[in-house]
């Protein structure tokens, strides 16, 4: 039996890690790693391959399949989507024939809602949860670039059989993916959001990047703001977060490029549609139904809006 794995949205995420394992699973009579991409990023990997640029060097990789057809790309045994958070629901239209009952879904989103979303539409399957950490981005249609060493993956589930999360890990390990199955995976998905809500809500508010928020005493005021009102959501939703977490946080940002920004600030920067929704607005909408008072948030929702 052939295990067959869709990656949806080839995105900085989607693209590097969905990269690493078609890399290492080219020739694997077992594992079958499928691109689902239409319109130029399709026509580019399957001409040409995707490219991952990492310090000067390329690596040209080529996936058992590119499609965007889903007669063509058949029932799939795990799926792992990485599109923008507000194109989830639309992401799954054209290819929901291909999710069976049992294929395990594993979201890789900036936002914590993903999970909830994608349920929602398979109340069948086995929905994970997951988050990554890594500075990429798309550089041209299926040319993908990294930028620095750290990379990271978490992810885990409550409710997945112990089998097929171990299965999953088995197959990261061996594609040279730095990755980490879970217990704690909801706490370990809201430390990255607290860094990259306050951290895309600071850069796209103040037009700023990481250098820009750190080295001015009044961005930094912002960010810092922001990171307390977030953790706070976290603590009233029963989240055990670090009691150090804002402190933990900043550090991590300090260890950052510091000419390095957001991926909503470089999207709104050329004009592109933000994923403000899942960033921002979430922790707004999350602060009044638990109660806890969000005023920068929602002074930055409302000109992001």
């Amino acid at each position: 039996m052939i295990t067959r794995i869709g990656i949806l949205g080839l995105g900085g995420v989607g693209g590097y890690f969905g990269g690493l394992l078609a890399k290492a699973y080219s020739e694997s009579d077992a594992i079958e790693i499928v691109f689902i991409a239409r319109g130029e990023t399709q026509k580019a990997i399957a001409q040409k391959g995707l490219k991952i640029i990492y310090e000067g060097s390329e690596t040209i990789v080529f996936p058992s399949l590119v499609s965007n057809d889903p007669e063509e790309i058949g029932e799939l045994d795990y799926l792992i989507c990485a599109t923008k958070t507000y194109d989830i629901e639309k992401s799954f239209e054209s290819i929901k024939n291909c999710i069976t009952p049992n294929t395990v879904i594993l979201p890789l989103y900036n936002g914590v809602d993903a999970t909830t979303r994608i349920q929602i539409l398979f109340p069948e399957n086995d929905v994970l949860q997951g988050c990554v950490y890594i500075v990429s981005m798309i550089v041209a249609p299926g040319a993908i670039k990294k930028i620095g060493a750290y990379e990271k993956l978490f992810f885990g589930s409550q409710n997945a059989p112990v089998s097929k999360l171990k299965e999953l890990q088995s197959i990261f390990e061996k594609a040279n993916i730095e990755s980490y199955l879970v217990e704690n995976i909801e706490e370990t998905i809201w430390e990255k959001f607290i860094f990259i809500s306050a951290l895309a809500s600071a850069t796209s508010y103040l037009n700023q990047n990481i250098g820009g928020i750190l080295n001015n005493p009044e961005n930094k005021a912002v960010y810092s703001s922001l990171l307390n009102e977030i953790s706070a959501v976290a603590l009233a939703k029963g989240l055990a977060m670090p009691i150090d977490i804002v402190a933990q946080t900043i550090a991590k940002l300090e260890k950052s490029p510091q000419d390095n920004t957001s991926s909503m600030h470089r999207d709104l920067l050329a004009g592109n549609k933000t994923e403000v929704g899942s960033l921002t607005e979430y922790v707004v909408n999350e602060g009044l139904k638990y109660g806890v008072d969000t005023p920068i948030y929602k002074q930055i929702l409302e000109q992001l809006s």
